[in-house]
């Protein structure tokens, strides 16, 4: 049984940590309101160019831009979006297996899959796993997700594309509903193409294109990719801190409860060395007498 001082060094060790926890969970809440907004905010303006670019994507011939042709199930690359810190529950971990998951079942039948990891926890988690389809990891761009690091990674996966390097490109992230709920999502980002449930008809209006129909596309098909980073970037952001304060408030009840149980442990143990001192003291005056 642990001595009254071992108990009470745990109690306080428990309450300094319960101090670390609760200060956690009051600076991610303040991140989440923050990332939460930024998050709601581009939700319309990327929903509606996703509708854009579906239409636009029903009416032009495949070899109208490379980013709108089709290729086949080559070579395909995955963009998995983590967070470069821990001590966020779950987060990292769902989205990290889903992405092993991907790799491993290759629902899609591509013949390779490489993997371009944002956030270091990402790599750290499927290095030993998949290392091998790992081409590039990004750090420490996740905390202050800006529309200029979406557009530098959007950019090179454009040209990589172009290039003929991929046959297609998805993202996989977390997308943030609530400060316990986060979705796992996978969307194809290339090629550029029209969803599945809408059919084009005859009363679709084309669109007109100034100054050409040439320069509009090599404008706003790069634009698209760029938003889908964007966006991207943002939820997982909003996901990680609502992640993570719930992660730190969980971690807080739970060192309250032990607070508690350590303490009952510890009066009990009190209670009982003091019991022993008095039959100690009542058996050497008896035996005196």
């Amino acid at each position: 049984m642990p001595s009254l001082k071992d108990i009470k060094k745990r109690i306080g060790s428990v309450k300094n940590t319960q101090q670390i926890t609760k200060a956690m969970k009051m600076v991610a809440a303040a991140k989440l309101r923050r990332a939460q907004e930024a998050a709601v905010a581009a939700r319309p303006y990327a929903e509606k160019m996703h509708a854009v670019l579906s239409h636009l994507a029903q009416r032009e011939e495949a070899s109208a831009h490379p980013l709108l042709s089709q290729r086949g199930t080559g070579r395909a690359l995955l963009v998995l979006m983590t967070a470069d810190r821990g001590l966020c529950g779950g987060f990292n971990a769902n989205v990290s297996k889903a992405a092993e998951r991907f790799i491993r079942v290759n629902e899609q039948g591509f013949e390779d899959i490489d993997l371009m990891i944002i956030g270091r926890k990402g790599r750290d988690f499927l290095k030993n796993r998949v290392g091998d389809k790992i081409t590039k990891v990004y750090e420490n761009i996740t905390s202050e997700a800006t529309y200029k690091t979406a557009q530098l990674i959007g950019q090179e996966v454009v040209d990589a594309y172009s290039e003929e390097k991929y046959d297609a490109v998805f993202v996989l992230y977390n997308a943030f509903q609530s400060a316990i709920v986060q979705n796992v999502t996978l969307e194809q980002v290339l090629p550029i193409k029209a969803d599945a449930a809408e059919t084009l008809d005859d009363s679709v209006v084309d669109y007109i294109y100034e100054p050409n129909r040439g320069e509009v596309l090599s404008q706003i098909l790069p634009k698209m990719v760029e938003v889908q980073f964007f966006r991207g970037l943002l939820e997982s952001n909003a996901s990680e801190q609502g992640s993570r304060m719930s992660a730190m408030d969980s971690a807080s009840r739970n060192a309250s409860d032990m607070i508690a149980k350590l303490t009952l442990q510890y009066n009990r143990a009190r209670q009982a060395a003091i019991t022993k001192e008095l039959m100690e003291i009542i058996s050497g005056a008896e035996s005196i007498k």
